[in-house]
């Protein structure tokens, strides 16, 4: 793996590239599931279930392999990446997935890689480089063609606006972790996924949300499934991420859509037109070129296989 980010396989480096693979399948299905639990479940309760459960499973395993949970510093790191990352961000793309079709929401955070660059430099950890600037202004065009589409399909502006809010959540979580000391990862999101739920909760409370019980087997399977490949994913990108960089890891945010886009044609019946795929593939480009991902192979690939 490069240091700047560039994506260097070797050509027996196939587990992380698989292991890569079903985490963006998974993730793009997660957009379409949570349209599903939102057509039974309040947006706010539906993410502190999800998070509710993942994060007793996770205590669970921590209290199984008596791994102990974060303290001082690191506690407060791990308290405010759950503020950002579970409450914040999920809150936001819960709420915002109730009117938007789930390929909005997974475009959306498609941009987690743009944006993070430019948070880490006004927070004085990178430097920004023409190539992030280059990144952006495609992708705004291709953003620019989205909400196009989308605001002549009657999308609330204010459900566009929660889901770029939800990406720059997500992306902020990732760059204020670095702050402070690393725990176990079990153990941080156990706790970050704790106060995720409990800030859940007191905004479904605060909002007048009314708690009811999934009765339909469609939010069951969805809630179930959803709950589900929070823990797979865990894995998985712990996998991938101790063997590729987090930049290069991060580039599954922009292949979310393709898989969000097919399975919500599919299985909830959402339309898409010619303009949205052609945005969608115009910010994939450009979050990938900010990234620092090269559109061609470089010829050290080849003398690799050789």
């Amino acid at each position: 793996m490069a240091e700047n980010g560039d994506l260097m396989l070797a050509p027996r480096d196939r587990g992380p590239l698989l292991a890569f693979s079903i985490t963006v399948i998974i993730s793009g299905l997660n957009f379409v599931a949570v349209r599903f639990s939102n057509r039974e479940l309040p947006p706010f309760e539906g993410a502190a279930l999800r998070f509710g459960a993942a994060a007793i499973l996770f205590f669970l395993y921590g209290r199984a392999r008596r791994i102990p949970m974060p303290r001082g510093r690191s506690l407060t790191g791990a308290l405010l990446f759950g503020f950002l990352g579970f409450s914040g961000s999920y809150a936001l793309l819960y709420w915002g997935l109730t009117t938007a079709p789930a390929a909005m929401g997974s475009v959306m955070l498609a941009l987690v890689p743009l944006i993070t660059p430019l948070l880490a430099a006004a927070h004085g950890l990178e430097r920004l480089r023409l190539r992030s600037f280059t990144g952006g202004a495609l992708a705004v065009v291709g953003i620019a063609l989205l909400l196009r589409d989308q605001l002549v399909a009657a999308v609330p502006i204010a459900a566009v606006v929660a889901l770029f809010a939800a990406a720059i959540c997500a992306a902020e979580s990732g760059v204020v972790v670095k702050y402070f000391p690393r725990s176990h990862p079990a153990a941080t999101n156990a706790a970050a996924m704790a106060v995720g739920t409990v800030a859940l909760v007191a905004l479904s409370l605060a909002g007048g949300e009314t708690w009811v019980v999934p009765r339909s087997p469609t939010t069951i399977v969805a809630l179930a499934y959803i709950v589900a490949s929070t823990i797979v994913l865990f894995a998985l990108v712990l996998y991938v991420l101790g063997r590729w960089s987090a930049t290069a890891t991060s580039l599954q945010f922009p292949l979310f859509p393709i898989i969000t886009v097919i399975a919500g044609s599919v299985l909830a019946g959402e339309g898409v037109t010619a303009t949205f795929l052609v945005g969608t593939v115009v910010v994939g480009i450009g979050v990938l070129i900010a990234a620092g991902v090269p559109l061609r192979r470089k010829r050290t690939l080849a003398a690799e296989a050789s």
